[in-house]
C-alpha cells in the first residue's frame, strides 16, 4: 500500500467514523439519559436522507433553493418530529421494561418503512451535492479525494465541538448531566425532567437526521438504509460507554478505522472485525471507554 492509498483510506476511515459519531451521539444521549432502548434510531437517519431528496425541489421552488437551506429545513422538521414522538410515544416508556421498549420501537421501524414506501416509493434515489462541493483534491500524481467527503468530516467535527460546549458549558448541559446521573434528585431540585427528555430526544433525532441528510449524496437514498447504521451505532455506544459523548466520538473513530482497513487488508474477515473489537471491549472494560458526561 503506497502512501497516497494509505492517506485516502485514513480519510475514508475518519469520514465514516465521524458520520457514525453523528448518529451514535444521539443514540447514546437517548439511551444513557432517558434509559430507552430505541431501535427506531436508524429510521431517523433514513428519514433525514429522504428529506434531503424530497425537500430539495420544494426548497428550490418556494425558498429560492440552496443546499444549506434544505439542511436547515430538514433539521427544523426533525426537531419537531422528535419532540412529537417523545410526547406521543416515548414518554410512556420510561418506567416500562426493556422488552416493551424494544417492541414499540421496532413497531415504529415498520411504521416508518411503510410510510416511506407510500410517500416516496421503493426506488433508489440519488442526491446531488452542491456544485461548489462537487470537485476533488489531488492526492499524489493520479489519485484524488472528493471535496464533499471532507465537507462531511468538517460538519461532524463542528457538531462534536458544539455538543461538547452544550454538555459542559451551558445550563441545559448541566441539567442533562444531572438527569443522567440521578433523575429523581434532579427532579427534586426543580428540573423539569419531562421537558428535558423531550429536548434531549429532539436533539437525538435531529443529529441522526442531519447525518442522513449530509450522507445522502455519498450513499444514495434507498429503503431500509437505517438498519445497518443502527447496528454500527449500538456497537459504538457499547464501546464508547452508554451516555458518553466523548466515548461515542472515540469509539466511532476506532470503528471507522477498524472497518475501513479491515476491508482493505482482510476483506474475507472484514464483516467480523468490528464485532471482534466490541467483544474484546466487553471482556476488557464492559462499562465502555468513558463514563456518561
Amino acid at each position: 500500500m503506497d502512501i497516497a492509498t494509505f492517506l485516502i483510506q485514513c480519510l475514508n476511515a475518519v469520514q465514516y467514523g465521524l458520520l457514525l459519531f453523528l448518529v451514535a451521539s444521539g443514540l447514546t444521549l437517548i439511551f444513557g439519559i432517558m434509559g430507552v432502548i430505541n431501535l427506531a434510531h436508524g429510521s431517523f437517519y433514513m428519514i433525514g436522507a429522504y428529506m434531503a431528496y424530497a425537500l430539495a425541489p420544494w426548497v428550490n421552488q418556494y425558498l429560492g433553493g440552496g443546499f444549506f437551506t434544505t439542511l436547515l429545513v430538514g433539521i427544523v422538521l426533525s426537531v419537531l418530529l422528535g419532540y412529537l414522538l417523545e410526547w406521543v410515544f416515548f414518554s410512556y416508556l420510561y418506567e416500562r421494561e426493556h422488552l416493551q421498549q424494544v417492541l414499540m420501537t421496532y413497531g415504529l421501524i415498520l411504521v416508518f418503512e411503510e410510510l416511506r414506501s407510500i410517500l416516496v416509493g421503493n426506488d433508489v434515489h440519488g442526491v446531488q451535492p452542491p456544485e461548489w462541493l462537487a470537485g476533488s483534491i489531488p492526492l499524489g500524481e493520479v489519485m484524488t479525494y472528493p471535496v464533499y467527503r471532507i465537507f462531511i468530516s468538517a460538519v461532524c467535527i463542528a457538531i462534536a465541538v458544539a455538543m461538547w460546549a452544550l454538555i459542559t458549558r451551558t445550563r441545559l448541559g448541566m441539567r442533562i448531566r444531572a438527569g443522567a446521573s440521578n433523575r429523581e434528585m434532579a427532579r427534586a431540585m426543580g428540573v423539569n425532567i419531562r421537558l428535558l427528555y423531550r429536548i434531549v430526544f429532539a436533539i437525538g433525532v435531529a443529529l441522526a437526521a442531519l447525518a442522513g441528510m449530509i450522507a445522502a449524496p455519498v450513499s444514495s437514498v434507498y429503503p431500509n438504509m437505517g438498519a445497518g447504521v443502527l447496528i454500527m451505532c449500538f456497537v459504538v455506544v457499547v464501546i464508547g460507554g452508554i451516555g458518553s459523548i466523548k466515548g461515542a466520538l472515540v469509539a466511532a473513530l476506532l470503528v471507522g478505522f477498524v472497518d475501513t482497513f479491515g476491508k482493505v487488508l482482510f476483506p474475507a474477515l472484514a464483516g467480523l472485525s468490528v464485532y471482534v473489537l466490541m467483544a474484546v471491549m466487553l471482556l476488557w472494560k464492559p462499562e465502555g471507554l468513558f463514563k456518561a458526561g
